[in-house]
């Protein structure tokens, strides 16, 4: 099993200089990599391989006067550039052929240096030092704040820089499957379904609610007055990337929030029950709504993804209940569908079953989901 370890960097300004010759160099490998395939493409010729756009766009280009600079960094990063395109195409074409599950994947576009920047580094390319520092091919060593050790040995870094200027070095790392196992709980009762909404993020069991966070609503009025200073000024100009930078920290630190947020719910969690069961939800499409951004802030899809991750790495159960299955409308006493249904009851918040059951819209819900969720898990053994 890999996993990543993320790390701050702090390298110097000469450092910071050849960083940026590297990312200015990565990113016109992979340009022309995506270039050299439209190319071929447009013209009716066979998909180049990436061992021919290697020596084409690395090694004969570094002899040209139009790209001799690509010698100035190392030649690991401009490698796995090459690598990181085959693997976009690769990914796109296996994703209208339905050999890629999941959402489509469109074809790769050119990057931008105004994006996120990466380069990465195999073993070739970089070492860990005895002093704690980061040495990296033709840059140097880098200051490294070490918030916790590396579970073993990285296999590659890749040295990131954020729209906001922030430097970070992202390791890869290979651990035994049952490295992150837990310990079995001996409470039978340790399971809870997660009914998740936007009044309350998710509603557990026995009553137990999780406050929605809204962090992009708590920094939305910020930020709106800082695009609105950026748009008076001139693009290009130094006090554009200035504003340009502090729009970017106010998405960064919102980012920052929400991951910090959803990784210590998702731990208290997986600690505290043996068996998960929540809704798959359909996020793509209520993201499409009146509540559009609201669903966007709650961030359901990034919490499902890191609550599944998590607790199949500690040895729990976790269980995705059909979309499709009526949670709300069904009575978690007698099972009659007579519960609110549709966006028209949306605000229908308790209500009463026939059988004389007074129920929580939110509170039933999460009853209905562990039941089924536990039917699924005693089916699947």
């Amino acid at each position: 099993m890999q996993l990543r370890y993320a790390y701050r960097v702090y390298p110097t300004t000469p450092q910071r200089r050849a960083l940026a010759r590297v990312f200015g160099c990565v990113r016109t490998v992979y340009n022309d990599a995506v270039a050299a395939r439209r190319k071929a493409r447009a013209e009716g010729l066979p998909f180049p391989s990436t061992a021919a756009l290697d020596k084409q766009l690395i090694t004969r280009a570094k002899r040209t006067p139009e790209r001799s600079w690509l010698s100035e960094v190392s030649t690991v990063p401009l490698q796995q550039a090459q690598r990181d395109c085959h693997q976009a195409y690769r990914n796109f074409f296996d994703s209208l052929s339905g050999k890629r599950v999941g959402a489509g994947v469109g074809p790769p576009r050119f990057k931008r240096r105004s994006h996120r920047q990466t380069a990465r580094y195999t073993r070739n390319g970089f070492r860990l030092k005895t002093n704690g520092r980061l040495y990296v091919a033709k840059v140097g060593d880098l200051k490294v704040a070490w918030s916790r050790e590396l579970a073993a040995s990285p296999s590659s870094v890749t040295i990131m820089k954020t729209p906001a200027g922030k430097y970070f070095a992202s390791f890869v790392v290979c651990v035994d499957d049952g490295a992150e196992r837990l310990e079995p709980l001996a409470v039978p009762d340790a399971e809870t379904a997660i009914d998740l909404g936007l009044k309350s993020f998710a509603v557990l069991r026995g009553g137990k609610t999780i406050d929605n966070p809204r962090f992009f609503a708590r920094l939305e009025r910020k930020l709106r007055k800082a695009q609105r200073e950026l748009s008076r000024k001139t693009k290009g100009s130094n006090n554009y990337g200035k504003v340009r930078i502090k729009v970017a920290k106010i998405h960064e630190r919102t980012r920052n929030l929400r991951e910090d947020w959803l990784n210590k719910q998702v731990k208290a969690l997986v600690g505290e029950n043996q068996a998960l069961y929540a809704e798959d939800l359909c996020v793509k499409g209520l993201s499409r709504g009146r509540a559009a951004k609201s669903v966007h802030d709650a961030a359901w899809g990034r919490f499902l993804s890191k609550l599944e991750s998590k607790a199949v790495r500690a040895g729990r159960t976790f269980v995705k209940v059909d979309r499709f299955f009526p949670s709300t409308r069904l009575c978690s006493g007698c099972g009659a569908l007579t519960g609110p249904a549709g966006l028209a009851q949306l605000n229908v918040r308790e209500w009463v079953c026939g059988c004389g059951a007074v129920h929580d819209r939110d509170a039933n819900a999460e009853a209905n989901i562990r039941l089924e969720g536990r039917r699924l898990a005693q089916a699947a053994t």
